[in-house]
């Protein structure tokens, strides 16, 4: 399992976010506080807001490709 601080300054960042690890087979939540959101979920990240700092968990020791291109959303 590995962690990242994300963070999203528009509407269109999240979209993009979702687009990107719809692409990866294996699970990811998003956490804020006590809220705990799908990570492929639209609505459940906007839900979080924006402009705060959200812990994407990914449950694959795989993950490293898509840290990569994960680097731009990164708090």
């Amino acid at each position: 399992m590995s962690k990242m601080q994300i963070t999203f300054k528009n509407p269109e960042e999240i979209v993009a976010f979702v687009n990107t690890v719809s692409k990866y087979d294996f699970d990811m939540d998003m956490r804020k506080g006590r809220a705990v959101v799908d990570a492929k979920s639209l609505l459940g990240i906007m839900h979080l807001g924006l402009n705060n700092v959200i812990e994407l968990q990914m449950y694959s020791d795989q993950c490293e490709e898509l840290q990569k291109e994960l680097e731009k959303y990164a708090a």
